[in-house]
């Protein structure tokens, strides 16, 4: 019996991705006819838009549909779509992320950024995200990395009429261009090796590849790594990172920072994991000397950063988060020489890292609307000016640090730590070890500063004048993005398990 062409469509399950889509599309429309004073209705319309989506996951939550089917028979069936747990918990983050970033956006696009365009880039963006997780075929993974990633060389460059900008998008766009290229000729050789492009059936193929084509499958399996790595920031694919994260509007460098990386561990895992099982033996030491030199790269150019440098709260924001793609990478490298199990490992961590971060660059877009430098020497006495933004920002750095109050950044890490030493990978957990001892440095540095007496406060007491700072006035997208980002830190604090689950089992 031969699988039948015909494919079914179960429109449910593609329904976030797809209503994401569609409300890019009615924003990119609505802007022609909408007055120039009541553009902001296009940013509610965005946000609504993603809470609908994220309302979406709430019925697929078994993690048990799939669609884009050759056949009906569930034993052999190959589909182009599926809604697993792993999914969903991708789906979460990334929607969820895109709400925060759309929280954060909507004074940029009023003072700054022209408001239709942003919107329907980032929905764009947003959509493209939300599929790749779901994507188990070659074709589909590239054409939603694609999605995800070409929108966000024109957020990165909208500030118009700034070099920085421009300058970023450029640089963004050439290397992105050209990891993309080796990756589509990595694909291209995977596919002449297997003659498939779903990611079970390559598997199952690669097992049995001729020996005349071995050389070319294992070519085309490293190459296929590549496009991901540098969405990673995985060094040495990283060198886009400090410039276009200063270069770009601050809600978009947040944007890239969580849901930009989780496109490209998505994609890593589903072609490492699921598509590429039986040549572990080729991207498992790849990924583990990647994740020691990410790591150790992203901190030791953290620590370096200058307070009093310009934008330097936001550079080592950047290679904050080149250093926690080092950690990210761990478990992905252990399940090339354990199991599959290992993998749950980086989905928690990467829940933890996307609400914090995420927190992080909500108290720097505030402070950022008094100090457009944004140097870390301006949050020196952030407390006396603003308790409530003071004790956040402490709170998302400690967490990134893996020190109380911040209970679920430790586990994460922890969690990401036992997954290196239950696979045998004892030097990459050493490696790991100095460099959170080495993060700990300039986290709490920043967190200190915050807490200290401001800047002439002390002359102008001698002086008889006011002592303190003026109060930052927060926006009120701000400030609610500020308060879900630390409500949800808080959250998974007290109850870790929420994500440390995902550790415990495969999630395929």
């Amino acid at each position: 019996m031969t699988s039948s062409l015909v494919q079914s469509v179960d429109w449910l399950t593609i329904a976030p991705p797809t209503l994401t889509a569609v409300v890019a599309l009615v924003v990119l429309v609505a802007d022609l006819f909408v007055p120039e004073e009541r553009k902001q209705l296009l940013g509610w319309t965005a946000i609504a838009g993603l809470v609908a989506a994220l309302a979406l996951l709430v019925p697929l939550r078994a993690g048990d549909r799939s669609t884009f089917c050759l056949t009906a028979d569930t034993q052999v069936r190959a589909c182009s779509y599926t809604a697993d747990d792993f999914t969903l918990v991708i789906q979460l983050l990334v929607l969820g992320g895109a709400l925060v970033t759309a929280l954060l956006s909507l004074t940029e696009t009023r003072e700054k950024l022209p408001a239709g365009e942003f919107w329907f880039l980032l929905l764009s963006s947003a959509a493209g995200a939300a599929l790749l997780p779901a994507s188990r075929d070659l074709a589909t993974l590239v054409v939603a990395l694609e999605v995800a990633s070409l929108p966000a060389f024109a957020l990165v460059g909208l500030k118009r009429g700034d070099r920085m900008s421009g300058e970023a998008a450029l640089k963004f766009f050439l290397s992105s261009v050209t990891a993309t290229a080796v990756t589509l000729l990595g694909v291209s050789f995977v596919y002449a090796a297997t003659g498939t492009l779903h990611l079970t059936e390559i598997a199952q193929r690669l097992d049995d590849v001729p020996g005349q084509l071995e050389t070319l499958a294992e070519a085309g399996v490293a190459l296929t790594l590549v496009g991901f790595a540098f969405k990673t920031a995985a060094v040495p694919f990283h060198f886009w990172v400090p410039d276009t994260y200063v270069g770009a509007p601050l809600p978009v460098a947040a944007y890239l920072s969580v849901v930009g990386k989780a496109v490209g561990f998505t994609g890593l895992i589903l072609v490492t994991v699921v598509a590429f099982p039986s040549y572990a033996d080729v991207w498992g030491p790849a990924l583990a000397a990647l994740a020691a030199l990410t790591m150790t790269v992203g901190n030791v150019a953290a620590l370096r950063q200058v307070s009093t440098r310009a934008w330097s709260a936001v550079r080592l924001l950047a290679w904050s988060s080149v250093a926690q793609a080092g950690y990210l990478l761990v478990p992905i490298a252990a399940a090339a020489y354990s199991s599959d199990d290992q993998i749950g490992a980086t989905v928690a961590y990467a829940l933890m890292y996307a609400v914090v971060n995420l927190g992080a660059f909500a108290v720097v877009a505030l402070v950022a609307r008094r100090h457009p430098e944004n140097r870390i020497a301006d949050y020196r006495g952030l407390y006396a000016a603003s308790p409530a933004a003071a004790l956040a920002l402490a709170f998302f750095l400690l967490n990134l640090a893996g020190l109380p109050p911040g209970i679920i950044g430790l586990f994460a890490k922890v969690t990401v730590f036992s997954a290196a030493v239950d696979a045998g990978l004892g030097w990459l957990a050493v490696i790991m070890g100095v460099n959170v001892v080495i993060g700990l440095y300039y986290y709490l540095r920043w967190t200190a500063l915050l807490f200290r007496t401001p800047e002439g406060a002390r002359e102008a007491a001698l002086e008889g004048a006011p002592e303190g700072r003026v109060a930052h006035t927060a926006p009120a997208s701000i400030t609610l993005a500020i308060a879900l980002t630390a409500a949800a830190g808080v959250v998974l604090s007290g109850y870790p398990q929420i994500a440390l689950r995902f550790a415990a089992n495969s999630l395929f």
